[in-house]
């Protein structure tokens, strides 16, 4: 398929399979999801439990990327990406809850744009990396604020279960240099910046990272977060968007509190 489409990752009829999105119809991906592949049967999305688009190997974020936060922060724009890995067990759904840890302190939402890899990917080139892209979705780097200053680096901080949100779906063929990334935090909008206050763009993320580890379909780079981070408590509802690729929609429990 080459038009710019989205494709889920649902429960649907008991199993776990991909739906394409064209004009507004859902499709059964028939084919591989990193390969070849064409929309299938008509799938019904009200019968659909919508999932995390993919189950990545390893999620690698990016911190301080955002020329507005680095401002925020009173800090100098990096010379090099900083990056951080967030463990795959972090990953929800769309409609799941993110889970306050019992003495985590302060948690922070970071709305921010991923990129989802379609191949292998090791020592690639900028001006190669969109060959190995196979589309973009959301990602909240749910963050336990104190524990990152006490710990200084992020996996504890970063790393809790719940405390990766993705999705709701990848967007194949969309143009990601100048996109709007939001957070609505109980209806307020918190964050609001674009794509074109990144420090490093998505091929110059692949570029770097590549040359750090090998990417393996599925991973995912998350491409950092812009200013208005802030708190999150039990109750809350918050929501990542970017045009495009949707919503992807949290609500906030304490860790012991039925779902």
């Amino acid at each position: 398929m080459n038009a710019t489409h989205l494709i889920y990752r649902v429960e649907h009829a008991g199993q776990q399979v991909h739906v394409v999105c064209v004009d507004g119809s859902w499709r059964q991906l028939q084919g591989d999801l990193f390969g070849q592949y064409t929309p299938g049967s008509l799938v019904d999305p009200a019968d659909c439990r919508v999932l995390a688009p993919v189950v990545p190997s390893k999620i690698v974020a990016v911190g301080l990327n955002y020329r507005d936060h680095a401002q925020e922060m009173n800090k100098p724009l990096p010379d090099v990406p900083l990056i951080f890995l967030k463990p795959s067990t972090a990953v929800i759904n769309t409609g799941d809850a993110i889970v306050i840890p019992a003495g985590a302190g302060r948690v922070d939402f970071e709305a921010e744009l991923a990129v989802v890899i379609g191949r292998r990917a090791k020592a690639v080139a900028a001006c190669d990396a969109m060959d190995y892209i196979l589309g973009l979705t959301c990602m909240n780097d749910v963050t336990a604020r104190e524990l990152q200053s006490l710990d200084v680096q992020y996996t504890r901080a970063k790393g809790f279960d719940t405390f990766a949100p993705l999705g709701p779906a990848i967007a194949v063929g969309l143009d990601a240099r100048a996109l709007d990334v939001e957070a609505w935090l109980n209806g307020d909008c918190r964050q609001a910046s674009n794509t074109r206050e990144l420090i490093f763009n998505i091929t110059q993320l692949v570029e770097f990272v590549s040359s750090v580890m090998t990417l393996l379909p599925g991973d995912v780079i998350s491409t950092g977060t812009p200013s208005g981070v802030g708190p999150l408590v039990p109750g809350d509802e918050i929501i990542v968007k970017v045009p495009g690729v949707g919503e992807l929609t949290n609500r906030v429990i304490a860790a012991g509190n039925p779902a």
